[in-house]
């Protein structure tokens, strides 16, 4: 019989969180509780994290409904469905109870509105928030162009107003290579995701009420000279590239 301790790191699909035990249990009758209570076998990743292969990205709001028994969604939310099956696999009746009759604006990426959803206070007005990326290309066997790959994403950057980015990015914003913990009402450029999903960025950023308002990308170091680190290959070096989009919510 496993023995769980009282700080929980966990990987669900991909995404890390960090957790109380008894925040998990909160709910005895759910899944999760009947995991971290034996009930139920739980495996663990390469780096012994617990492990749940479910969505990662709305965890996030599994975690927020057991820790306050209520569930806040932002003010234009599409995932609504897809939090609700979330909800469902786990077992937590009251937050699908919740999810039905909770009356906030959702919208399909698609949809518009006549007037703009009101602004959350928390998040404020004209804010920008920048994503950046790092990625590589490689050619394909024949060496053509038209047979260029997408071959890797390293690492999602987020650059913008402290609390404005926690708000939106919430426990995927990875902190630890910010400098300046605690001062809260201030601008950083060192925060990262801690997923490489490029789409599942833009849907947090869509859903606050931020639209795109520029990108644009460039070679990282095409034809630098530099000597190559251990195990990099020389062709995918050349292929390196760095991206940038702007989101506004004016």
């Amino acid at each position: 019989m496993a023995s769980f301790p009282s700080v929980v790191d966990l990987n669900v699909g991909g995404v890390t969180y960090t957790t109380s035990l008894s925040t998990l249990t909160a709910e005895p009758n759910s899944l999760i509780a009947d995991l971290f209570t034996n009930k139920h076998t739980i495996g663990k990743d390469s780096q012994g994290r617990y492990f749940i292969d479910r969505d990662g990205q709305l965890f996030r709001f599994i975690l927020d409904y057991l820790r306050t028994k209520k569930i806040v969604l932002p003010d234009v939310f599409a995932e609504r469905e897809r939090l609700r099956t979330e909800a469902e696999y786990y077992r937590l009746t009251d937050l699908v109870s919740q999810l039905a009759t909770n009356k906030r604006l959702s919208l399909t990426p698609y949809q518009s509105t006549a007037t703009p959803p009101p602004v959350s206070p928390s998040y404020g007005t004209n804010c920008y928030i920048t994503v950046g990326y790092r990625g590589s290309f490689a050619f394909g066997r024949d060496g053509m162009a038209s047979d260029v790959k997408f071959r890797k994403l390293t690492r999602i950057l987020v650059s913008g107003k402290v609390l404005i980015c926690r708000e939106i990015f919430g426990e995927t914003l990875n902190e630890s290579r910010d400098p300046d913990h605690g001062q809260d009402d201030r601008y950083t450029a060192r925060y990262f995701l801690k997923h490489l999903s490029l789409e599942s960025a833009f849907d947090s950023l869509q859903e606050a009420g931020f639209r795109m308002v520029g990108s644009c990308g460039s070679g990282t170091s095409c034809g630098s000279g530099e000597p190559l680190k251990p195990g990099m290959d020389s062709e995918e070096n050349r292929w390196n590239h760095y991206n940038e989009f702007v989101f506004c919510r004016p």
